[in-house]
């Protein structure tokens, strides 16, 4: 088959199709021209992934900052950083698979096809799974790789060394490694929770029991031995206006509830959770701030730390996710004279990008509230905003918002 051409002109002198062309076509010329630019598209997948892996291996991203090759390409190329992780992981094996990249380049298999190979494809057997990818399907390939994949000896000390509890707050998911003993553990006091409670004639599904099992468990505060420990199990901070909680009359406040290191909560989620969790309040004034120190003190109060956690939620480093390892830095310098201790002065920042910033080989500036550009040393510059939760609530849109109102009910 020959080599589709993915030169940038050629793709740019693609023609645009058109509704009146389209409702033209049959179902076999739309088929026909489908399979054209799914093959294109193959083609194009194979040429970035040759040059991201050229690019992984030099350590480009440390130009531009990046801690990783994934968040580099995730940042810069605007692609989700799955679809990053994705692709990088499979152009750090294109150096050593160059007959399954060819052929992705020449539209022969799928981007797909060769990800779900990647792992379990070596010089020697990379022939065969090429024979296999541009016959099969790739969920039978997924099957067939998992077969080739070297098991490596069982071994405790290592499987305990690999136990791991993530937490995905975008999606608000968690995904756990344990032991096979500590999985099985796991499993089977979930499962035996979960049969206990009722199916609603199958309205609840397993599933949904087995989460309201785990969450029974979180909420019991019950210790290995079954006796009772804290009274308040868990700890909730949750930031919202003071008067939404006191007002009575049932009217919305104009700045909602804000569930940190979560999403918008109404009033009445709010006051749900309060029955059942310690609540710490972070009380808000009227534009949704917590207090300002000025240059009084050179460290940020606990609200102030809170504050800008909610807000940033992550490193501000532009494609750094990174939430456990961050600090709360001043952007201009604090001194009596300088940098004050104000919520449009702190950014939170990684250990890896706070260095940066202080080699003075980067450059920070701009308002965290609104807008922080990053500047490196190729002169490439990045831009930086606040959570989209926190500028719903507290943003200038939000403040304009607010104004507007007050002043057209006065």
């Amino acid at each position: 088959m020959t080599r589709i051409e993915t030169a940038p002109e050629a793709i740019l002198a693609l023609p645009a199709i058109g509704n009146s062309v389209m409702a033209a076509m049959s179902n076999a010329q739309l088929g026909e021209r489908l399979d054209d630019l799914f093959r294109f598209r193959s083609a194009l997948d194979g040429h970035i992934v040759e040059l991201l892996g050229e690019a992984e291996r030099r350590g480009a991203h440390y130009d531009d900052g990046a801690t990783s090759a994934a968040a580099w390409t995730a940042e810069r190329f605007g692609v989700s950083t799955p679809s990053a992780r994705n692709l990088v992981r499979v152009a750090q094996k294109a150096w050593d698979v160059p007959q399954l990249v060819g052929a992705l380049q020449a539209g022969d298999i799928t981007f797909d096809k060769l990800r779900t190979v990647s792992e379990s494809a070596t010089p020697e057997t990379e022939g065969q799974l090429l024979d296999e990818a541009r016959r099969r399907s790739v969920r039978d390939l997924a099957l067939l790789a998992g077969t080739m994949r070297a098991t490596p000896p069982h071994e405790s000390a290592v499987d305990h060394e690999r136990r791991s509890l993530r937490c995905n707050e975008a999606v608000r998911t968690m995904t756990v490694q344990l032991p096979p003993e500590s999985f099985a553990e796991a499993r089977s006091r979930l499962e035996s929770i979960a049969k206990e409670i009722p199916s609603g004639d199958g309205e609840i599904t397993w599933d949904q029991r087995m989460a309201d099992a785990f969450m029974g468990l979180v909420r019991s505060g019950r210790d290995g031995d079954g006796e009772s420990s804290l009274n308040s199990p868990y700890f909730v901070v949750v930031h919202v206006p003071m008067a939404a909680l006191l007002d009575e009359s049932g009217e919305e406040s104009d700045l909602a509830g804000d569930l940190e290191r979560g999403g918008l909560l109404s009033v009445e989620t709010v006051r749900r959770i309060a029955c059942d969790a310690t609540i710490t309040l972070a009380v808000d004034d009227g534009m949704g701030h917590t207090m300002y120190e000025g240059r009084a003190r050179r460290d940020p109060s606990g609200p102030q730390h809170r504050e800008v956690r909610r807000r940033d939620r992550h490193c501000r480093f532009p494609g750094c996710s990174n939430v456990v390892f961050t600090n709360v830095h001043h952007i201009k310098e604090w001194k009596p004279d300088r940098g004050p201790t104000d919520l449009d002065n702190l950014v939170l920042l990684c250990v890896h990008h706070h260095g940066l910033v202080h080699s003075k080989q980067w450059r920070m500036s701009g308002n965290p509230n609104e807008l922080l550009t990053f500047v490196g040393p190729s002169g490439r510059a990045m831009e930086s905003r606040p959570s989209p939760m926190w500028t719903a609530v507290t943003g200038p849109a939000a403040k304009r918002a607010a104004a507007a109102r007050r002043a057209g009910g006065s």
